[in-house]
């Protein structure tokens, strides 16, 4: 397996959580790029339960960074895109609380592509948390039916975060355990 496959998985090894950014903004259509691809996200019964919020702002993003004690690196990021869960969406039967699971595989396409445009980006967990998801809920004016689920800063990165070696052999197991 060659080129399209090396490809790809040199882009989840290389994959970051980067909370070093240059402060310059990131482009309208490069977010709209970001947000299709979440969509892209496989979901429960393909229910799709989500909706996103591009943030461009430089005050909104402030207002968020303030509010919010794990994501201080809104204050130089770019842009981000709030994940939220839209309970307003028929899940149906045997899909009724998965909307956190699929808003789970939309952020993680976010940071696949972002990794893959050379952007840097951080998943910065909204739900389960009362407070943060409030908090977001408030400073976006967000209706009853649409829940935060994650915060993703987004912005060219300095260089300082590096990828880790998350490969854990003994975490494997195989037929049982």
């Amino acid at each position: 397996m060659t080129g399209v496959f090396e490809t790809v998985l040199e882009n989840i090894l290389q994959r970051r959580s980067v909370r070093n950014f240059t402060g310059e903004p990131v482009e309208s259509s490069l977010l709209m790029t970001l947000i299709k691809a979440a969509m892209a996200a496989p979901s429960a019964r393909n229910r799709q339960p989500w909706a996103f919020i591009a943030v461009t702002g430089r005050s909104v993003m402030d207002q968020l960074a303030c509010g919010l004690p794990k994501t201080k690196m809104l204050y130089k990021a770019g842009a981000a895109i709030v994940v939220c869960g839209d309970s307003s969406v028929d899940l149906q039967e045997g899909a009724a609380d998965l909307w956190y699971v699929d808003a789970a595989a939309c952020s993680e396409n976010i940071l696949l592509t972002a990794q893959a445009m050379g952007l840097g980006a951080v998943w910065s967990a909204l739900y389960p948390y009362p407070e943060r998801s409030g908090y977001v809920a408030k400073i976006l004016d967000l209706p009853d039916h649409i829940h935060p689920f994650s915060i993703i800063p987004l912005g060219y990165p300095t260089g300082e975060d590096q990828p880790k070696d998350k490969f854990r052999p003994e975490r494997i197991h195989w037929e049982k355990w």
